[in-house]
């Protein structure tokens, strides 16, 4: 018993530290539910540094109107379980500050925490995954896979593979094959593959690798057997630069794998060397410190040795500039709901306003200093994804070069789909869509 409360105690004092000592008179809390160690560390570490690094970089200018950042850790090690038990333990506040919006970074995470958030009245932030129909925000008001939904990613993927084929008519006959996580998230999107190679006539063949992905031979065995056209990496973590040195044992051109939003770092390219070589994958943003937020950061965050990140070397790379990303979209929401209720710390439900009222154009990106960095972004009542557009890029041996324009999804294509999965959700939750005509 006394070992028990002796972990409580010290849980709540590192909380307490990793807070920056807050004390909450005047202060907007962020809950973090994040993953430093396990298999998909590499992209914890890097997303939470970058997100942690652009709160500390705001503080440094005043907070928003004033009103300081504060937050906490919760390990969740990427474990379901780990993050309920810490949304549930984190999500009313700390020391009286508000919770803003939560921001695990998982699927699986945001898939259990989803009805709890609802019932809560808390933001629900999933950049670049999470539930697909949550793009409705008539059916999920407070859910927000911000800038990119999984359906858009893999339908950008198949536009982009349509370019390089000489239009989207040449892929009938093509074979391409797609490696997926075995996870919901691996899987979600196997559906609308198959949608999309009923479409444009192309052979689609789904190929899974078990969690965590560290042993692919048979998988990549398979690919050389159906000598596909290309192939889908849809991985996370290890599985990455596994898939990359075990296609190269087998023989498969490495220039004709595309990974998806969560196979797109230096975590993922590197640690297989030559191998990755010619690899190429879909981005939201750029890696690279040129820009002036990021100048700005370093200014006064880096250089000043308050940096999250334990590898300074990690500075400006794909996971922590989708940190700093996440960062500027939810502080804005922040920013954009104080003008309409109070330059104060906000309940979730005020910032949650703020969220669906996101309207990131081309001026605003540069005076956050983030121009060309993120892309604009407009959400709605009816529109909590905004973005749908992806850059690809190649991996040179030791960076990333962008070597395409913005690709956009088919989102006329998708939209009724996800309508479809909405309302199927409304229905079985007993929910009364918004009529979004009506919000404002």
């Amino acid at each position: 018993m006394k070992h028990a409360t002796f972990r409580r105690v010290a849980a709540l004092l590192v909380a307490g530290l990793l807070a920056g000592g807050a004390h909450a008179a005047n202060e907007q809390y962020f809950p973090l539910q994040s993953y430093r160690v396990g298999p998909y560390a590499a992209g914890g570490t890097g997303f939470f540094g970058g997100f942690i690094d652009y709160l500390q970089y705001v503080n440094a200018k005043g907070g928003v109107n004033g009103v300081k950042l504060t937050w906490s850790e919760c390990e969740t090690e990427y474990v379901v379980e780990k993050g309920v038990e810490c949304y549930e333990r984190l999500k009313k506040g700390l020391n009286g500050a508000p919770a803003a919006a939560t921001n695990p970074l998982s699927v699986g995470i945001a898939y259990a925490t989803l009805d709890r958030s609802t019932a809560d009245k808390l933001p629900l932030i999933t950049i670049n995954h999470g539930r697909t129909d949550s793009t409705d925000g008539s059916v999920f008001p407070y859910v927000f896979p911000l800038q990119l939904n999984p359906y858009s990613e893999v339908s950008a993927i198949v536009n982009y593979i349509g370019q390089k084929s000489g239009g989207l008519d040449k892929l009938k006959g093509k074979k391409i094959v797609t490696l997926y996580h075995g996870s919901p998230y691996g899987k979600e999107t196997n559906p609308i593959l198959e949608l999309l190679a009923k479409k444009y006539g192309f052979e689609l063949t789904l190929i899974e690798v078990p969690h965590p992905g560290n042993e692919q031979q048979s998988q990549w065995l398979n690919i050389r057997r159906i000598k596909p056209d290309w192939v889908i990496l849809r991985g996370w973590g290890v599985m990455n630069p596994v898939a990359l040195k075990t296609a190269k044992k087998t023989g498969f051109p490495v220039d004709h794998i595309i990974g998806n939003i969560w196979s797109n770092s230096e975590d993922d390219a590197a640690p297989a060397g030559d191998a990755a070589k010619g690899y190429i994958s879909i981005t939201t943003h750029p890696s690279g410190t040129q820009f002036p937020v990021l100048q700005d950061i370093k200014k006064t965050v880096i250089d000043a040795g308050k940096g999250n990140l334990a590898d300074p070397k990690r500075f400006g790379n794909v996971y922590y500039n989708l940190g700093v990303v996440n960062g500027i979209l939810n502080v804005e929401a922040v920013r954009l709901a104080q003008a309409k209720y109070g330059k104060k710390p906000l309940t979730g439900e005020q910032v949650r306003w703020g969220f669906e009222h996101l309207n990131l154009d081309d001026k605003r990106l540069k005076e956050l200093g983030a121009y060309g960095l993120v892309q604009p972004l407009k959400l709605s009542c009816a529109d909590h994804e905004g973005g749908g557009a992806v850059r690809f890029q190649q991996w040179d041996g030791s960076k990333w070069n962008v070597i395409s324009d913005w690709v956009q999804a088919d989102r006329k294509l998708l939209r009724p789909i996800i309508e479809e999965s909405s309302k199927k959700y409304a229905k079985e939750k007993g929910i009364t869509p918004r009529d979004c005509s009506k919000e404002s």
